[in-house]
């Protein structure tokens, strides 16, 4: 969605300052879009073929209301490569899924927080991303720190409040992770990338929107440790396709995205995951990370 008339002379004079300034050096963002072609390899390859055609399963349904769902799995080798931290570093591993911890207001509050974000810019493709923290902005086929491109204009689009929900729903997450996985809160720590996703069925105009490929986090990003969801929209309602799927060795296992469900995993390749396409509407929902690395972690966003 394009900014509206009375932001348009504030984008065009923008426009004209340099280009690093268009496309700042968010290493993050080519990484979450890049997500099969370098990080994942044959192996992907070989686990997504193998499981497209094969038995799935659905974990989460749309219809229901699932107080607390874990699976437990066991752990890939991918931590081994990094530092351990002791009661922290994943070592029970696996999935799960609730929507008792976020009410549908408060979901939907968060929602219009995305909606009035990104309705300041927004992909010329089906993938858009608004970054809270670093304050990345899909624009077009580049991306924009907002709060340097739209300056004092902000203040008009968020408030405190809005902050104040983001930052209480994220400890919400983070403690939900913790008890699942038998670890101290206090030793996560948020990590980017952390970010809202508008999904459609525009065409991809570049490898920016090409979100559907099956991946690793921890493959993928390194500093990852557990991965969790909100989903900001319903399953069948609001859009069609665009199911959260678990690519195991047996089946595929999917979750249909609900408004305030959210769902978490530990990020190794124990959780080889994708994102189906979306084929009509809409569909909303952050990407919430955390790492047991203190150097990796990062704020909560701040409003200028």
């Amino acid at each position: 969605m394009a900014a509206g008339p009375d932001r348009g002379g504030r984008r065009h004079s923008s426009a004209k300052k340099s280009r690093g300034q268009q496309e700042p050096r968010w290493g993050w963002l080519k990484a979450a879009f890049l997500l099969s072609a370098a990080a994942i390899g044959g192996l992907l390859s070989w686990s997504y073929l193998g499981t497209e055609d094969g038995v799935t399963e659905v974990l989460a349904r749309h219809s229901e209301n699932l107080q607390d769902k874990f699976i437990e799995i066991p752990c890939s080798e991918d931590y081994d490569g990094h530092k351990r931290f002791e009661g922290c570093t994943p070592r029970k591993c696996g999935r799960g899924v609730t929507d008792a911890i976020i009410t549908r207001e408060e979901a939907e509050r968060i929602r219009r927080i995305a909606e009035r974000g990104l309705s300041l810019g927004g992909s010329d493709g089906g993938a858009s991303i608004l970054d809270l923290h670093s304050g990345a902005l899909s624009l077009g086929k580049h991306f924009v720190n907002l709060y340097r491109y739209f300056g004092d204009k902000i203040q008009d689009i968020f408030t405190e409040e809005d902050f104040a929900l983001y930052r209480d729903v994220r400890r919400r997450v983070q403690q939900r992770i913790a008890q699942a996985f038998g670890i101290h809160s206090a030793s996560m720590y948020l990590t980017k990338p952390t970010f809202f996703s508008r999904i459609n069925n525009t065409e991809a105009k570049t490898t920016h929107d090409e979100y559907w490929h099956p991946h690793v986090d921890k493959v993928t990003y390194g500093s990852f440790d557990y991965t969790s969801l909100l989903y900001l929209s319903d399953y069948a309602e609001d859009f069609g396709g665009g199911q959260f799927v678990f690519m195991d060795a047996s089946s595929n296992k999917t979750i249909e995205p609900r408004i305030g469900r959210v769902s978490f995993f530990t990020s190794g390749s124990e959780n080889l995951h994708r994102v189906e396409k979306v084929h009509w509407g809409t569909r909303y929902a952050i990407t919430i990370s955390f790492t047991c690395n203190p150097d990796h972690g990062i704020g909560d966003p701040v409003l200028p």
